[in-house]
């Protein structure tokens, strides 16, 4: 996930990385084997760490090692087309489908560019307000849609700002890429790994804005006090362009009135729906989050209608196929690790392990899915880890993965998709990136304070959460064997 993906590679790369690639997926291989795994166990594990390094190291061949890596499970037998039905987790890719057309919509209707202009024509805009606006504005849009539509948008607005002023755009760019990240533990829908969660733990849309959601607003206040005293150079570079700006009677740029308001409905009929749901599905007798995966296929079908010119473009451009695909070939392989009894092995071990003092369990799994984060794209590290945490049976450890896998994509340049697209969108406007190193340094700092806040604060609160089963419709569980047993227990 860096320049390099976007450049494409030469031969004598594509072969290192693949050597590389098997060579690690063949030492995973060995360390199951090593430790009394079964074949089919053995493959799931060599399977899902050829999609992660793939990740990592072919980010444009990503979907086509996830399709050769679910064709290598099927034809060992590993996964059947039942069972891949039950694991690829279609609702959560229907649901996701739903809200891209609902964004694409949005955008059209100008309701991004509303908020924009709002923004823009305050008349006593300082640095300090400035930066505090981006970020703050970039966790709540994470919220109420998602991370890369957020990122995008904040994006137009920083260099809307920063060009016309004539002042770097990097600082308030990394600010707004770190909030972003944030802001999308805030609620189910900020980024694909917490719907996955939502839907694998059975939280609903209110038990985010209960648990999840206070824990993002502390981190967020954590991260906008350390990135306002690393960037307040930059910051005060910034209110100086302004004052200058002001002395000349000039605006920050073209103001424009931009028709919001059906837009506006859309949004907040949108947000209400989903936001409700679970007290509608209790009215109408429906089963838990039916009404959260569907809402936003019936606001989409609406819309569709409405728009019927627009119809094809929502769906042929604005839904990304290629993304969706690769997350339910993920979502697959790690159903996998589940059906084989993988998960429940490495959660034995981390229960054992900590059974002595099953506090550390806590910090663990943030660490871990923070560290992991850092180098994955997050949803990957998810995907990976919530079949064991569903087996460790804590509703404190599904929050400690979430926010962990949030937060570690601050660490690195690759660590998120917002990361990437912040850094694409600088390229091609400047003709230049932000190095690695530069990233890293203020990265570590924020990633470290807001995992020991979000540590802290599920500590706090991990008494008065209540346990949250797992859908009794779920197909999670292993396949009962021909003999009765599970296949973890062959």
């Amino acid at each position: 996930m860096s320049s390099v993906h976007k450049e494409g590679m030469g031969l004598r790369q594509v072969l290192m990385r693949g050597a590389l690639s098997l060579l690690l997926s063949g030492g995973v291989a060995l360390l199951a084997y090593n430790a009394d795994y079964t074949l089919p166990q053995i493959l799931s594990c060599a399977v899902f760490t050829m999609t992660v390094l793939a990740t990592l190291l072919f980010w444009e061949f990503r979907l086509a090692v996830a399709f050769l890596g679910i064709a290598t499970l099927f034809g060992c037998n590993v996964l059947t087309l039942d069972r891949f039905v039950e694991s690829c987790e279609l609702p959560v890719i229907l649901f996701l489908a739903g809200m891209m057309v609902i964004v694409g919509a949005l955008k059209e209707l100008g309701f991004f560019s509303w908020i924009i202009e709002l923004i823009v024509s305050r008349r006593r805009m300082t640095g300090l307000a400035f930066s505090l606006i981006v970020m703050v504005l970039s966790a709540l849009l994470a919220c109420a849609v998602d991370e890369v539509t957020s990122i995008v948008f904040v994006c137009a607005l920083v260099f809307q700002v920063c060009d016309t002023l004539r002042v770097p755009p990097t600082p308030f760019l990394i600010m707004a890429v770190m909030a972003t990240n944030i802001g999308s533990a805030g609620t189910m829908i900020g980024n694909p790994g917490g719907l996955l969660i939502s839907h694998r733990a059975g939280f609903t849309f209110e038990d985010f804005l209960v648990w999840a959601f206070p824990v993002m607003v502390a981190c967020l206040v954590s991260a906008v006090g350390v990135l306002l005293l690393w960037f307040r150079r930059d910051i005060r570079a910034l209110s100086d362009a302004l004052e200058e700006r002001r002395k000349q009677k000039l605006d920050l740029g073209p103001l424009v009135k931009v028709p919001y308001h059906r837009g506006l409905v859309i949004f907040v009929v949108t947000l209400g729906v989903i936001a409700f749901h679970h007290r509608a599905e209790s009215l109408l007798g429906l089963e838990q989050n039916t009404l959260l995966m569907t809402a936003p296929l019936a606001i989409a079908g609406v819309l569709m209608v409405w728009r019927r010119e627009r119809a094809k473009h929502y769906i042929e451009v604005e839904v990304d196929w290629w993304e969706l695909l690769y997350f339910m070939m993920l979502f697959a392989k790690a159903g996998a690790l589940e059906h084989t009894g993988v998960a429940a092995r490495i959660a034995t071990d981390f229960a054992s392990t900590f059974e002595t003092v099953p506090e550390l369990l806590l910090p663990v799994i943030i660490g871990v899915s923070a560290i992991g984060s850092a180098f994955v794209d997050n949803v990957v590290f998810v995907a990976a880890f919530v079949p064991v945490v569903r087996e460790l049976s804590s509703t404190p450890l599904w929050w400690a993965l979430l926010l962990g896998a949030c937060l570690g994509g601050n660490v690195t340049l690759i660590g998120s998709a917002a990361n990437i697209i912040a850094v694409g969108v600088l390229e091609k406007r400047h003709r230049r990136g932000i190095d690695f190193m530069e990233w890293l340094k203020v990265g570590v700092v924020v990633g470290l304070v807001t995992c020991l806040v979000a540590w802290i604060a599920l500590s706090q609160m991990a008494d008065r959460m209540p346990e949250h089963p797992a859908h009794p419709h779920d197909g999670w569980g292993a396949w009962p064997a021909e003999d009765g047993r599970s296949e973890a227990d062959h």
